[in-house]
């Protein structure tokens, strides 16, 4: 095994990865990207497990194992098992950078036709990779592990998981599936889409939904953990919580539009109020309610404005490409697409503009 120091902290610019045009009917790579945090008790049985249910589906198999700050034995583990498997790499980074970037720097080594992105807590059963890889072989860009149940959890995190996932998916403005995690299988034209973003703070389950390919649920039941504890405690849930509706959604922002409609309802509710009543102390708190109303229904407008404002510069900030091409087949096909969006060629070079 050989060691190799990397100065990378998630590259600003992704060299463009070419994608076939075809799906590979059997062999062909696929890349397996798990994150590990402290998972020494469960790391060894995790790469048994893998290997013996990879080779089902009929391709060549990459494993990345990436060491997310670990400060128990997993990165010394993790290392034996890369001297002992060539087909296994260890991606160490400089410190724990959280779940979400851990898988991001995964992505951008991979290097499969496919990648499956999977925890090492084995909750999410290696068993189901080959079904996803059937329904990738079958059309479907991404598929998403969606669970039928979940083993070894309460209710109140049953409950809460649930709510949240439709409560998010009805504030984002694509398509997004709900009742399921970060188990899922990528075409090679995804990965590429994903890591060309260019936003250092992610949340992958948006992001992936956000390119608009195909996405198909591979259903299955997640089991309880065998060893060792959630790295998500409750503050870390509810900040994955708050990351997912601040980068993904722009209705909490908007939402002070509905304030300020509401205020102005009441201004002039209580003015008509006023103007109906007779004169007396009931004519004087309508007029107060409806003075007071209008003044916080501008402010509030003022607010909303900024905020449109703010919603606008974050979007362009965060530097998304105008389009995602799925694929090019073709030189004839290539020109006429470039000719068809040549009034967005400042995109053409933006990282991710183009899988093809």
């Amino acid at each position: 095994m050989t060691t190799q120091a990397s100065s990378q902290h998630g590259p600003d610019i992704l060299p463009h990865r070419p994608v076939n045009g075809q799906r590979p009917a059997s062999r062909g790579l696929l890349s397996i990207v798990i994150p590990c945090h402290n998972e020494e008790d469960v790391i060894e049985s995790t790469h048994q497990r893998l290997v013996a249910a990879l080779p089902s589906t009929g391709m060549d198999f990459e494993i990345l194992y990436i060491d997310d700050g670990s400060r128990d034995g997993t990165l010394s583990r993790l290392e034996a098992i890369a001297a002992g498997d060539s087909r296994a790499t260890v991606i160490e980074l400089s410190r724990n950078f959280g779940q979400q970037s851990a898988m991001s720097a995964g992505l951008a080594q991979a290097r499969g036709d496919a990648v499956v992105i999977i925890d090492a807590d084995l909750q999410d059963p290696p068993e189901v990779i080959p079904e996803m890889v059937e329904c990738w072989r079958s059309g479907a860009d991404v598929a998403y592990g969606r669970r039928r149940s979940r083993e070894g959890e309460t209710w109140f995190k049953l409950i809460t998981a649930s709510c949240f996932h439709r409560f998010f998916a009805s504030l984002v403005p694509y398509p997004i599936p709900v009742d399921t995690g970060d188990f899922k299988l990528l075409d090679r034209a995804v990965v590429d889409a994903v890591c060309g973003l260019p936003e250092k703070r992610r949340y992958l389950r948006s992001l992936v939904a956000w390119t608009g390919f195909r996405q198909e649920p591979v259903w299955y039941d997640r089991h309880a953990r065998t060893a060792g504890e959630t790295k998500y405690s409750t503050r870390k849930l509810l900040q994955l919580a708050l990351d997912a509706v601040m980068l993904s959604s722009d209705t909490p922002l908007r939402a002070a539009w509905w304030g300020a409609g509401l205020l102005t309802t009441l201004a002039v509710g209580g003015a008509v109020l006023a103007c109906l009543m007779p004169a007396g102390d009931g004519t004087l708190v309508a007029t107060i309610t409806a003075l007071i109303a209008l003044v916080g229904a501008i402010q509030t407008s003022a607010v909303a404005l900024v905020g449109e404002y703010v919603i606008r510069t974050y979007r362009e900030v965060q530097g998304r490409p105008s389009w995602v091409v799925k694929k090019t087949i073709g030189h004839a096909e290539f020109e006429a697409g470039h000719a068809g969006h040549a009034g967005h060629a400042g995109h053409e070079d933006h990282p991710g503009a183009r899988a093809a």
